[in-house]
């Protein structure tokens, strides 16, 4: 399979963020040379986390999807030559890197944690604390 991204760009839809007017397709050049004929599946805008395929793309691809959704938009990052495209193409592609753990240090004992929010707050007191208090 020859894979690429096909970007379409809908201009009637002025005052939306360029995410609901740039659309990329994923295409299969092997199958044919014009979009409608080689069409695959849709690039989702953000891929499911937990491991369960929450988009056609993920169900198309399996466990290969995320990286290669990262080929895909590296690919078409160095083809286009559309500012808007760009900014999306990077926003994507920065959407898809994992986060960094985050580690904040417990106010009663000073051992790094990863916090637990509850609610809006993020915890401060680790949870080895916490059960010594109670």
């Amino acid at each position: 399979m020859d894979l690429r991204l096909y970007v379409s760009k809908r201009d009637d839809l002025k005052g939306y963020s360029p995410s609901y007017y740039i659309r990329f397709a994923v295409v299969d050049l092997d199958r044919s040379q014009s979009y409608p004929l080689n069409f695959v599946c849709m690039l989702p805008q953000n891929m499911g986390v937990n491991g369960k395929p929450s988009s056609v793309f993920s169900k198309v691809f399996g466990t290969d999807s995320l990286e290669l959704a990262k080929r895909l938009l590296t690919k078409a990052s160095k083809a286009e030559d559309d500012s808007e495209v760009k900014a999306e193409i990077e926003k994507r592609l920065k959407m898809l890197e994992p986060k960094p753990v985050v580690q904040v240090k417990c106010r009663v004992c000073g051992n790094s944690f990863e916090p637990k929010s509850r609610g809006r707050l993020k915890a401060k007191v680790c949870q080895e604390c916490i059960r010594k208090k109670d």
